[in-house]
């Protein structure tokens, strides 16, 4: 079965150099180059054919090599490359914060708690508790931060092209977080996600009243969503790419068709095939093999 390594770069162009650093690696792994590189993006985004799979001690070697130009690699089986549901994480992902840390900032206690998010998100913390110390800490504090906070969260690079591009070809878009609804609501809306999922703040009399609603949604939810997502489309698991950066992300990354780390925690990197270390988000079309001029700016 034929595999694609896919070359994305961030700052510094993507050259022939790089190319020919790739498959000197390769050759000294006895991996079968099977035909010429292919530019996605001229000097941004190319594919190398190859004839098999390569490790996750290859794939690490491999961003080893070109980590100083800050280059991403990527591997994916050729066959069924684009894929009909993404599924993704939203903070630290498809936004560039962690929305309950910055609701912590309107409290005047966003390092308490960003220790607690940082740690969970690492999986040094057991979520459900992390969670609910986490709200907990917000007891009474004004709903009207929520706006504030929502006000001042940044979309990721490359999100909307992402969301656009990948319905553009009929895919399925679901935003999953451990986070809030009320974030998850507003932020599926503006990049045009088809559905959302997130967990529930207690609010009475106009606060937060330190509770999370149950059921609460974590790694297991998310691994649940991304199955019965399969289902409702009548799609395999291989036809799923699913992106997020923590520990509460793994499950439902290593079961998709394509399971992508954003700028990952050590956890993820340790783990999965393909991991954005330094580009945007951008990079999720580029591993489907979508050219440059197919991109929905």
């Amino acid at each position: 079965m034929d595999f694609n390594l896919t070359l994305v770069a961030s700052d510094k162009a993507l050259s022939a150099g790089h190319l020919a650093s790739v498959e000197s690696f390769l050759g000294k792994q006895a991996i079968l180059i099977t035909g010429d590189p292919s530019w996605l993006n001229i000097h941004k985004a190319a594919d190398l054919p190859i004839a098999e799979c390569l490790t996750i001690g290859q794939i690490q070697d491999l961003r080893a090599i070109l980590s100083d130009d800050k280059i991403d690699i990527f591997c994916t089986r050729t066959a069924n490359r684009r894929k009909k549901l993404l599924i993704a994480d939203m903070d630290s992902t498809i936004v560039i914060s962690e929305t309950l840390d910055e609701l912590a900032d309107e409290a005047g206690i966003k390092d308490k708690i960003s220790v607690i998010t940082e740690r969970a998100m690492r999986g040094e913390l057991d979520f459900f508790e992390a969670i609910k110390e986490r709200v907990g800490l917000l007891k009474g504090l004004s709903a009207d931060a929520l706006k504030r906070t929502l006000d001042k969260t940044e979309v990721s690079i490359g999100a909307d092209i992402v969301v656009k591009t990948m319905k553009n070809h009929e895919a399925f878009c679901t935003l999953v977080s451990g986070g809030f609804t009320y974030f998850t609501e507003s932020i599926a809306k503006q990049l045009g996600f088809n559905a959302h999922h997130g967990n529930i703040l207690g609010i009475n009399d106009n606060a937060l009243t330190g509770e999370v609603m149950e059921p609460i949604l974590d790694k297991e939810t998310k691994l649940t969503l991304l199955k019965e997502y399969t289902q409702k489309q009548q799609i395999g698991l291989s036809d799923t790419v699913a992106i997020g950066d923590g520990a509460n992300d793994l499950p439902m990354l290593e079961a998709a068709g394509i399971g992508i780390g954003y700028h990952p925690k050590p956890i993820l990197e340790e783990r999965l095939l393909n991991c954005i270390r330094f580009t945007d988000l951008s990079s999720i079309l580029y591993i489907q093999g979508y050219k440059k001029e197919e991109f929905i700016i």
